[in-house]
This record gives structure tokens, sequence and C-alpha cells, in this order.
């Protein structure tokens, strides 16, 4: 179950410096919000590949799962109250505004995950 995967490693790396540009270099209403969004769930997916031999569907469902619930949770300010709104990078990361279009988001890029793992593609 635990076995290292060079090709998700190297993918997750520059997903996270694509997601790190955007964070840094755009500032637009689409760009940032919703296409670093399917993008976070395609970085987790690919994470957790290169660590883990895991069936990828369901890997895609889970990270699926744990976006929505990290969602839900924004909409019970849950960053105030663990009083980590002062910790920049976990209030960043965690995020504090609930959007449906978020959990929009995170289903395409779910959907983007199962159709390439369908043509063994990711």
């Amino acid at each position: 179950m635990l076995k290292f995967n060079q090709k998700y490693f190297y993918l997750t790396l520059v997903l996270f410096l694509i997601e790190v540009c955007i964070a840094v270099f755009v500032n637009d209403v689409f760009i940032r919000p919703f296409v670093g969004d399917i993008l976070v769930v395609i970085l987790i997916y690919c994470f957790i590949r290169a660590f883990w031999d895991i069936k990828p569907s369901v890997v895609a469902v889970s990270v699926f799962t744990f976006a929505c619930i990290i969602e839900v949770l924004q909409y019970f300010n849950f960053v105030n109250k663990l009083g980590l709104q002062n910790n920049k990078i976990l209030a960043i990361a965690l995020g504090s505004t609930f959007d449906w279009k978020d959990i929009i988001a995170y289903a395409i890029g779910t959907i983007i995950i199962l159709q390439l793992a369908n043509y063994n593609k990711i």
C-alpha cells in the first residue's frame, strides 16, 4: 500500500508551483478562485498517489469528500473558532468563506481526475 511513485510526486510539485503562482500573481474572478480550486483537488490527489498505491477512484472520491468537508466547515467559520485566524498560512490553506462554486470546482476537478484515470493518464 505504501509505495513511492515518482510521476505523481513530480506532478504534485508542478501543481503546487502553479497554485503558488496563481496565489501570488493572479487576482481575478475566475482563475484564482475557480481554476485554483479545480487544481487543488488534483494536487491533493497526486500527493496521495505519490506515496500510496490506492485505487484512483477511491482517492478521487476521498479527496472530493475532504474538500467538501473543509468547505462546509468554512460555513461554520471554523478557522476563527479554532483560533487560527492569525496564522496566515493555515487561514489561507483552510479558507474562511463558504461558496457553492467551490464545491462545483472540486467536482470538476474530481471528474477530470476520474476521466484521466479511466484512460490511464493520471
